[in-house]
């Protein structure tokens, strides 16, 4: 199978791109900066000499979009929006252009297009659409109408021979370094792995290898089409949630943080609190549906082997003389 994976150079398409090639597919990778033999360079905004890539192959995962860990500024918040909406834009041009168009298209969003609420879990059916919140800061609502025209973007591409699926995301948890699992690591091996603002607030999250098989599963299932969500059946509250990865660390305690304590972390680590304090209580129910199983359904099980995975890698960075730890990419 030959797979086009733009904007694959992140965590979550270096997660993709590593599996699909273990499995033998022909991987292309667009990306700004293109460096490996399977790369080819594009802007994310316009067609060019990328789009032969697309035109043939059989399946498109688009995965760009500027990074969220960063902070919530006006000028930050409308690169995330113009990234993405301008990749699907040019994605749907390009297959519309093509001669043999790929048979799916497999659009990232995001988990954040829900609302922020406490009692209910959302599912693709019955989830109630976020930006109308009351007690929740301004730019929340930008936050979802960043998802809402990301999948906008898509639908709304002429491309009739193409199924779309919008992949709405939760945290993708890896031991790769750098990723959300990391970042969390770190804090609860320093010891700061406790609630943050009482901890109630739900954690949505997938662990990667699920998340690699629920794209899998999709490209296969031809009569699965629109929104879709990828994240595991086991959302849990904050509190719960860092409880278990102290366990897997066997870390005893981890000291609490309020709203302000927050605010100086994320300011500290250039990123914002909405990761933290937003609940995102999201549940598969597609997924489910059609049959796709879970290995890692539950947060305890999955936190247990991510540290496991991530140990040895610890391990070997720090006695590697290399400072890129060994990676000649």
């Amino acid at each position: 199978m030959k797979v086009v994976l733009p904007g694959g150079t992140g965590q979550v398409g270096a997660i993709l791109d590593r599996a699909l090639t273990a499995a033998g597919h022909e991987v292309t990778v667009l990306t700004r900066r293109p460096r490996r033999a399977h790369d080819l360079g594009w802007d994310g905004v316009t067609l060019g000499p990328w789009a032969a890539a697309i035109d043939g192959c059989d399946a498109v995962v688009n995965l760009a979009g500027r990074s969220v860990s960063c902070r919530y500024t006006p000028e930050n918040l409308r690169a995330m929006m113009d990234s993405r909406v301008d990749s699907a834009r040019v994605v749907g041009e390009a297959i519309a252009a093509a001669a043999r168009p790929p048979r799916v298209w497999l659009q990232m969003s995001t988990a954040t297009v829900y609302a922020h609420r406490f009692d209910a879990a959302h599912d693709e059916a019955t989830g109630v659409i976020g930006g109308t919140e009351s007690g929740v800061p301004d730019y929340w609502t930008y936050s979802v109408e960043i998802a809402r025209n990301w999948e906008r973007a898509q639908a709304e591409a002429p491309t009739p021979a193409t199924r779309k699926v919008a992949l709405r995301s939760a945290m993708v948890m890896s031991p790769d370094r750098g990723g959300v699992f990391d970042v969390l690591s770190r804090l609860t091996r320093l010891g700061l792995g406790g609630p943050v603002a009482g901890g109630a607030q739900y954690v949505s999250w997938i662990q990667g290898e699920d998340f690699v098989r629920a794209v899998e599963f999709l490209i296969a299932r031809e009569d699965l089409d629109g929104p879709v969500n990828l994240s595991s059946p086991d959302p849990l509250p904050h509190r719960d949630f860092m409880r278990a990865l102290r366990t897997a660390w066997g870390v005893p305690v981890g000291l609490p943080a309020t709203r302000w304590m927050a605010e100086l972390g994320a300011f500290a680590l250039r990123s914002d609190t909405e990761l933290l304090l937003k609940s995102r209580r999201v549940v598969p129910g597609r997924l489910r549906g059609a049959g796709f199983t879970f290995s890692y359904p539950e947060w305890e099980t999955a936190a247990a082997s991510l540290v496991r995975r991530a140990r040895p890698a610890r391990t070997a960075s720090r006695h590697d003389p290399d400072p890129r730890g060994g990676d000649a990419a």
